[in-house]
């Protein structure tokens, strides 16, 4: 059973990180490979072999609703996979990236522990866990956000500090209210009970966990916290910040709690739909503004967000296909741009697009990567940003919806708009930059071509017979709402 070896590897590696780690990072460099790669072993693994399968295991001889289960499906799997790559390469990024600024062994320790949270908050069972497990997650992304020990850095994460606490209240409050009528924290028990109760705590539970786990997800309104912190962590924390960690604490939460739990009710599809239809024109406006390229970055992350909770809120089998599919590539091509901007902030300095400039000559590798990465958040074919986007406005449109369809397909092209604009002043500027402050090196440039080449080879994953074994199974967890609850029930029933 490898179930827990999700959260026992990255765990028993930043505990021993901090064990025998000396001065420097050498030991922590090696050891959070090492764990890394197991782990990204272990997730493709499980992805390639279960396909519809479901595995639950019981963590104690409590059986439910007392005991706490770990459950691995699909859509388990799927997330699994996608935290794995982003946190692959962000290690391999690390290497280099924080030696400029220090080596320090903590880092690798908080980021083992970053790993940590967010693969327990994808296995577990458990509302409470799901707690407990978000909560390790998030103090290491304060701890990360604030690495660099500048001013600004400092006041980022207090920020992001002050407002995760005030989600995480409001997924408590939602947790204490769920237990009280149901009197289980199991999520698949607390599915089978919620039918039989008044419908209006479902109301009051909904609308907390939209609140907690939207500001998580950092969608309008609740974006507040995340310009400044994820312009403002080290590039390959701000790659896993947007990347995966949004969508780990925010958007799989909100579709396993919405779609497997509370079995999608129309007045939350709905709220979905606005706040992706806002999260899109909104975010996208605030990033053409900005001349601070991880800041534009941050904004995009946020108009982003709102293409997948717009597939949720579809919530047809093609729109959950678009949604899924979009979270995936999200996190491909959005960590490649963070990485692009760390490269060339490391190299010039700056991350000023009117202080950069024509960088093809000194750093080939990051202004290649970072126009296919441009391309593909901008929906280009045949680049994986276009056809999950594609697929989004085709559901839009068959469900009845044209006016979010249209917003979508303006979202999309004021997107493209901010990444002319990225391309024209910072790698194909008028400035002639002859010489960096630091170079780049192979696993910084290795990392950013891993994510390069997958923000094509994805697109294949909508080819017929591909698509088949690796989206639809995700799909039909999602869409078929009671299945999760029976499946996980009847299998601890098995044991």
């Amino acid at each position: 059973m490898i179930l827990p070896y999700y959260i026992i590897i990255p765990l028993l590696a930043a505990f021993l990180i901090t064990l025998i780690a000396g001065k420097k990072d050498n030991w922590a460099v090696i050891l959070s490979v090492i764990s890394i790669s197991a782990l990204l072993i272990l997730s493709l693994f499980s992805f390639i072999t279960m396909k519809d399968e479901t595995v639950i295991y019981e963590m104690s001889a409590w059986s439910i609703p007392y005991g706490i289960v770990l459950v691995q499906d699909a859509l388990t799997s799927f997330i699994l996979v996608m935290v794995s790559i982003i946190s692959f390469t962000s290690l391999i990024f690390s290497i280099q990236y924080i030696r400029h600024l220090s080596m320090d062994w903590k880092y690798y320790a908080l980021f083992m522990l970053l790993v940590t949270g967010m693969n327990g908050v994808i296995v577990t069972g458990d509302l409470f866990n799901l707690y407990v497990f978000m909560e390790i997650a998030l103090f290491s992304a304060f701890a990360l956000v604030a690495y660099g020990s500048k001013a600004e850095e400092f006041e980022a994460a207090f920020k992001y500090a002050v407002m995760g606490s005030v989600s995480s209240f409001l997924i408590l409050a939602g947790i204490a209210v769920t237990y009280s009528a149901t009197s289980t924290l199991t999520m698949a028990k607390i599915a089978e009970v919620l039918p039989t109760i008044d419908q209006k705590i479902i109301l009051w539970v909904g609308g907390l966990f939209i609140a907690g786990f939207g500001l998580k997800a950092a969608a309008m309104p609740f974006h507040a916290w995340l310009p400044d912190a994820h312009s403002s962590a080290p590039a390959p924390i701000s790659a896993m910040l947007s990347g995966v960690l949004i969508k780990a604490l925010g958007i799989y939460v909100l579709l396993r709690i919405f779609y497997n739990v509370l079995d999608a009710p129309e007045v939350f599809t709905k709220i979905f739909l606005v706040l992706g239809a806002v999260s899109i024109i909104i975010g996208v406006f605030l990033a053409i503004g900005q001349w601070d390229m991880k800041r534009l970055l941050a904004y995009h992350s946020i108009s982003q967000i709102g293409y997948i909770l717009l597939g949720m809120g579809i919530a047809t089998p093609l729109g959950i296909l678009g949604a899924v599919f979009h979270l995936f590539n999200h996190a491909i091509f959005k960590s490649l741009l963070f990485y692009n901007a760390g490269s060339v902030e490391m190299a010039l300095g700056t991350r000023d697009l009117r202080k950069m400039g024509n960088l093809m000559k000194i750093l080939p590798t990051t202004s290649q990567t970072s126009l296919i990465a441009s391309l593909s958040i901008s929906g280009i074919p045949p680049f994986n940003g276009f056809f999950s986007k594609l697929i989004i406005i085709i559901a839009a449109i068959q469900a009845g919806l044209p006016i979010y369809a249209v917003l979508a397909i303006i979202g999309s092209l004021l997107t493209l708009a901010s990444f002319m604009k990225v391309q024209r002043y910072g790698f194909k500027g008028e400035n002639i930059v002859e010489a960096v402050t630091n170079k780049v090196g192979w696993r910084m440039n290795s990392a950013m071509i891993t994510l390069a080449v997958l923000c094509i080879v994805t697109s294949l994953m909508i080819v017929p017979g591909i698509q088949e074994v690796t989206l639809d199974p995700v799909v039909r967890v999602i869409t078929e709402k009671s299945l999760y609850m029976k499946l996980v029930l009847g299998g601890l029933n098995a044991n």
